[in-house]
C-alpha cells in the first residue's frame, strides 16, 4: 500500500523575523507512522526538533481540539520541548485545522496547552499601508522542571569553555540538565564553546545563563549547549527555560521575566512564574519560512 506523502512546515519560533529564533519542522500525520521511521525523518531534516502531529480522535470529548504531539532531534525522541510545540501550535492556528483560540497537546510530558494571543495589527512594509498582516503570538503551558544542588563528580570542567569566564552557581535540574550561571549576560553572548569538553559533562546537556546587561530591556541571558543530542547548540531552547524560570524567579523576586537566548540566530521569551501550580506560561511569536511533502 503507498503512504500518502506527508505535509509539512519549517517554522521559525521564538522570533518574527525568517532566519532568526529556532527552526523546527512539523509534519501533519493522517496516518500512523512508525518511531523508525520518524527517527530517520528527523535525522533527513538535521535541524534541532522534527515534531509530529496526528489529531486526536477523542478531541470531541473536549472542549479544546487535542493533537498528538512527539518530538525528535536528529539522534533521539525527547520528553519536552517547547520551540517545536511554539512551531506546531503556528501550523496548527494558521492552517484553518481549528476554529478555536486554544488547543491541547498530548505529550510525553502530560497534556500541554498552547493559546493564541492576538496583538496589534502589523504592517508588512513591503506592500501598501492599507495591506495589513495579523500579528499574533503563542503562550504555552508547560510545567517547571526542579533544580538541585550539584554533587562534585557531577560539576563540570570545562576552562576551554569558560576561558576565564567567572562562574556565580552551578546546578542541576531534574531533566538532568546542568545550569552554570556566569557573572555576567555578555560573557553568555560572547562564549567560545569547547564541545568535546561538553560532551563529557555529567549533564545531557549544559546551560549557560547570565543576568542580562542593564538596559537591554532582558532580565537574563542563555544559551544551551547539547552535543549528546546530535546539535552543538540548541539556538532558543522553550524547555530549558522550565528550569530557568523558577532558577531566575527567586533570585531577582519577580514572577514576570523576559529571557533572551543569546545564539547566533537569537530568540525571546516572555516568562510568567504560577509558583502555586508549578506551570510556567513561555509566550512567544513564529513565522512559517518553508513548506512540502515527505515522499516516503
Amino acid at each position: 500500500m503507498v503512504k500518502k506523502p506527508v505535509q509539512y512546515s519549517v517554522i521559525d519560533a521564538f522570533t518574527e523575523s525568517a532566519f532568526k529564533g529556532n527552526p523546527a519542522a512539523v509534519c501533519l500525520l493522517e496516518e500512523e507512522r512508525d518511531e523508525e521511521w520518524m527517527q530517520n525523518v528527523a535525522m533527513e531534516f538535521n535541524i534541532s526538533e522534527t515534531a509530529f502531529l496526528t489529531r486526536s480522535t477523542d478531541s470531541i470529548n473536549h472542549d479544546s481540539p487535542r493533537f498528538h504531539l512527539r518530538w525528535f532531534t536528529p539522534v533521539a525522541e525527547v520528553n519536552l520541548c517547547g520551540h517545536a510545540t511554539l512551531a506546531a501550535a503556528h501550523l496548527v492556528f494558521t492552517s484553518g485545522l481549528v476554529k478555536t483560540n486554544i488547543i491541547e497537546f498530548l505529550t510525553k510530558s502530560g497534556v500541554l496547552t498552547a493559546k493564541r494571543v492576538d496583538g496589534l495589527k502589523k504592517l508588512n512594509p513591503s506592500k501598501s499601508s492599507n495591506d495589513k498582516a495579523e500579528h499574533f503570538s503563542i503562550e504555552l503551558d508547560f510545567p517547571t522542571i526542579s533544580v538541585t544542588e550539584c554533587e562534585s563528580t557531577e560539576i563540570p570542567s570545562i576552562p576551554g569553555t569558560l576561558n576565564g569566564a567567572s562562574v556565580i552557581n552551578i546546578k542541576k535540574t531534574a531533566s538532568s540538565d546542568l545550569i552554570v550561571e556566569l557573572s555576567s549576560g555578555k560573557m553568555v553572548a560572547d562564549l567560545q564553546p569547547q564541545f568535546e569538553e561538553l560532551l563529557k559533562c555529567a549533564g545531557s546537556g549544559v546551560i549557560i545563563t547570565g543576568h542580562a546587561p542593564h538596559g537591554s530591556g532582558f532580565d537574563f541571558f542563555t544559551r544551551f549547549f547539547c552535543p549528546k543530542l546530535g546539535l552543538n547548540e540548541d539556538p532558543v531552547c522553550g524547555s530549558a527555560h522550565c528550569a530557568l524560570a523558577p532558577y531566575w524567579s527567586k533570585k531577582l523576586g519577580k514572577r514576570d521575566l523576559v529571557a533572551y537566548m543569546a545564539s547566533p540566530r537569537s530568540g525571546r521569551l516572555d516568562l510568567h512564574l504560577q509558583e502555586d501550580t508549578q506551570r510556567v506560561l513561555i509566550r512567544g511569536e513564529a513565522i512559517t519560512v518553508m513548506m512540502g511533502s515527505l515522499l516516503v
